[in-house]
């Protein structure tokens, strides 16, 4: 089973873990539409939703670039109705948007605390929320959101309780949603990884070049995206999975492919339970 002719909306992918999530897609002749607020060039985030688009085009897939900010409800409402009418139908969406700030209470300030909520949680609702009648016409619709276990340990929440909330939010909307929609045969499942990805924001927040030296690439999770869009909807539902862990019981054995440094340990990511093993051949 391919993703060819089926249509993905992911959100914020002009960079990072949704860009390579729409190429993967895009290699099977899917439709992509990046749905992101970056149309100009920013100085230390590269990628637009235009260059994006010319990527996904260049993998083999079509490119719908539409400046969405995951907030603005008009402007959700009306990238749906634009997918649907560029490509007929929508059968994936991907909630990626996210924003972080890893700082203590005393030092957060309430439109940082806001900014987070607004677009991890409610963003991640809001997307889910109107994609909801176009999926349940597809013959095997998938939500999947960027997001963690819900693992809940006092260690997760008390560095970072704002970032922690809002992305517990969308974990939350996962276990909600994969509920409510069960019967309606639309899958909703959370998808994390165990290790730091080389991303901008992991170089810009975490630490620069020496965290990237140890992280994983951006591909693990857009080979695992695949390999849940390719489940049956009807019964792969409600799953929190960590990248590496599901794509070894999917028969992935290399995992070496997917480091940027092999000679410098990997940083393990925030939020993975201390219980989820880690296979010996992924380390």
């Amino acid at each position: 089973m391919t993703l060819q002719g089926k249509t993905l909306f992911i959100t914020g992918a002009s960079r990072g873990i949704g860009l390579a999530i729409g190429l993967r897609a895009a290699k099977d002749g899917a439709n992509v539409v990046i749905a992101a607020k970056t149309a100009e060039p920013h100085p230390k985030l590269p990628g637009t939703i235009y260059t994006a688009a010319q990527e996904i085009e260049a993998a083999g897939g079509k490119a719908l670039p539409l400046l969405v900010d995951v907030r603005d409800e008009d402007a959700v409402k009306g990238a749906i109705a634009k997918t649907i009418e560029t490509f007929g139908g929508l059968d994936i969406v991907v909630n990626n948007a996210s924003a972080i700030s890893l700082t203590p209470t005393p030092q957060t300030d309430m439109k940082r605390f806001d900014l987070m909520h607004q677009i991890n949680t409610r963003g991640t609702y809001m997307v889910s929320k109107y994609a909801i009648p176009h999926l349940e016409k597809s013959a095997n619709p998938h939500i999947l959101m960027l997001s963690p276990p819900l693992d809940m340990k006092e260690k997760w929440f008390a560095p970072h309780l704002a970032y922690s909330l809002a992305k517990y939010g969308m974990s939350l909307c996962v276990l909600g949603l994969a509920g409510e929609l069960r019967g309606r045969g639309i899958a909703v499942n959370a998808l994390w990884p165990r290790t730091t990805i080389a991303t901008s924001a992991v170089k810009n927040l975490l630490g620069g070049d020496q965290i990237v030296q140890a992280s994983r690439t951006p591909e693990i999770l857009a080979d695992a995206a695949h390999a849940v869009f390719e489940k049956p909807s009807k019964s792969f539902t409600g799953h929190f999975l960590i990248d590496d862990t599901f794509l070894s019981g999917e028969g992935v054995t290399d995992f070496e492919k997917y480091r940027v440094d092999p000679s410098v340990p990997l940083m393990p990511d925030f939020f993975v339970p201390d219980d989820v093993s880690l296979s010996s051949h992924s380390s």
